[in-house]
């Protein structure tokens, strides 16, 4: 896809910080001291536990913003009917600068699913759905200097920063606002429902979130259902 120099996505964690990779060193076993007669001493290896796997989702939520705001002199207003008026329906969700939101991208498989919220804006919520339709590669717009999402970090032959590409689905019976939604996580917070844990509340600040299958089954249940 050729780069666009129109910014889009919505406003990005200020603050990505620094991702940790540190597996750690075995701990050092001093030597046995030898008696006579010799004997062969034998030693049982540590262990070395590897940390567990990174659990892996196939539903997700993408942060967007649907109301104009200027920065650095771009619009980055981008909601769903701006995807949707889009040809084929599709656009590349560039702009991504926090390491977990852009880790969680790389685990995006083609044909998954994900909800369209439309964040920073007078009545938040999730507006309709998406699916992924090119897995992640390189975001342009990290290397573009007249590109709000420009970072001088990254190098060519290491980029920092991934993207996806999506595609319009269809737009929820009933737009899904975040009121709404708290209101159901702080009944199954209670109770142990489907939302208790869902990451748009323990990991607000989060530009892209996994979900569940529960929890996004449960999220389009909700289009049938009258407002809480």
């Amino acid at each position: 896809m050729p780069p666009r120099k129109r910014a889009r996505v919505t406003r990005r964690t200020s603050n990505p910080g620094k991702d940790d990779d540190d597996d750690g060193d075995g701990e050092t076993i001093s030597p046995v001291k030898e008696t006579v007669p010799k004997k062969k001493t034998t030693r049982k290896a540590k262990e070395v536990s590897e940390p567990p796997a990174s659990p892996q989702y196939c539903r997700w939520l993408m942060k967007s913003e649907p109301e104009s705001r200027l920065e650095s002199g771009v619009d980055m207003k981008f909601g769903i009917e701006d995807l949707k008026a889009l040809p084929d329906q599709t656009d590349c969700w560039d702009g991504v600068r926090n390491y977990q939101a852009r880790n969680f991208m790389r685990q995006m498989k083609e044909g998954q699913v994900a909800f369209f919220y439309h964040s920073n804006c007078k009545e938040p919520g999730i507006a309709g759905v998406m699916k992924i339709v090119k897995e992640a590669y390189v975001d342009h717009t990290q290397f573009d200097k007249k590109d709000v999402h420009f970072d001088g970090t990254s190098k060519a032959d290491n980029p920092k920063w991934s993207m996806v590409d999506v595609q319009y689905q269809r737009m929820l019976k009933r737009f899904l606002p975040l009121s709404e939604l708290k209101k159901y996580h702080l009944q199954h917070r209670a109770k142990s429902g489907p939302l208790k844990d869902m990451a748009l509340f323990t990991r607000a600040r989060l530009s892209v979130q996994p979900l569940t299958t529960e929890e996004f089954d449960f999220i389009v249940s909700l289009e049938d259902e009258e407002p809480l």
